[in-house]
């Protein structure tokens, strides 16, 4: 088994349980490399001397975790999460449970869990995103106005501070700070969650997955905003342009240690938001 380590490397505990996933791992037969600044630091191989990985694990919170998806998507490679963040509802497992995880890695006694992945294009460029897609008026002082397009149908023309293009998988990230609602993973849909509306009659819209979602900063206004995916900064976008979102026809494979736990866990880190 090939596995490759996405590390905080900034928080010192991150590269501490990296090292015992390292020793763990060595100890049970597997390779294992990171990315070039983690990989220095474990002294092990990195990315870039390596073409491939079976398996990306993540310790950090949802950010890393998201950071390995880009991997696992062009690896192809199944995806586990160990929870080092606050919140984390992408990953599978908390930091006391990083051996049992492993065991059951390296044992095969776990499932996986597809997830759909979206396919996003703006200015001859293109992404993809297992969580969301958000256009914002990023250092824009004022607000600015997009008109949403699903299948061709304009689904409404917004003065917002933004819009978040979600799926399931990210219902519960920004998508639900901005008022969207929960999304079990297993529905086929995509949700588009204004940030902000200036009007009390635009809220989230749930649409089909198969939808083509097409958000156009207008044209008449000089305004500019910004193009993030997963969180990632990927465009300047500048008025006229747009963003044309998809279901892409790869998906992403979530290690699942445990099973049936979706709105346990919703409940368990709410909770712990709250506190």
């Amino acid at each position: 088994m090939r596995v490759g380590l996405i590390v905080h490397i900034r928080r010192e505990d991150a590269l501490a349980y990296a090292r015992r996933a390292v020793d763990y791992l060595a100890e049970a037969g597997a390779s294992v490399i990171a990315e070039d600044e983690a990989a220095a630091a474990l002294g092990i191989a990195s990315f870039s001397q390596a073409d491939g990985a079976d398996v990306i694990l993540s310790l950090g919170g949802d950010g890393t975790l998201l950071r390995g998806a880009q991997y696992a998507m062009r690896w192809d490679a199944m995806l586990l999460g160990i929870n080092l963040g606050r919140v984390g509802f992408l990953a599978e497992v908390e930091p006391d449970a990083l051996e049992d995880a492993l065991h059951c890695l390296i044992s095969g006694a776990y499932t996986t869990e597809v997830r759909p992945i979206l396919n996003v294009q703006s200015g001859g460029g293109t992404w993809y995103a297992l969580n969301d897609v958000v256009v914002s008026r990023g250092g824009y002082a004022r607000l600015i106005t997009i008109n949403a397009l699903v299948d061709g149908e304009s689904s409404g023309r917004y003065v917002a501070d933004g819009i978040v293009v979600a799926t399931p998988t990210g219902s519960t990230g920004y998508s639900l700070s901005a008022g969207g609602p929960v999304i079990s993973p297993g529905v086929d849909c995509m949700v588009i969650t204004p940030i902000c509306a200036h009007t009390l009659q635009h809220r989230p819209a749930v649409v089909q997955g198969g939808a083509h979602i097409r958000l156009q900063l207008m044209p008449e206004d000089e305004q500019s905003a910004s193009l993030q995916v997963d969180g990632q900064s990927r465009a300047v976008l500048t008025a006229g342009m747009t963003v044309d979102i998809r279901k892409d026809s790869h998906s992403i494979r979530l290690i699942r240690i445990r099973q049936g736990r979706f709105f346990q866990l919703v409940r368990d880190k709410l909770t712990e938001w709250t506190r």
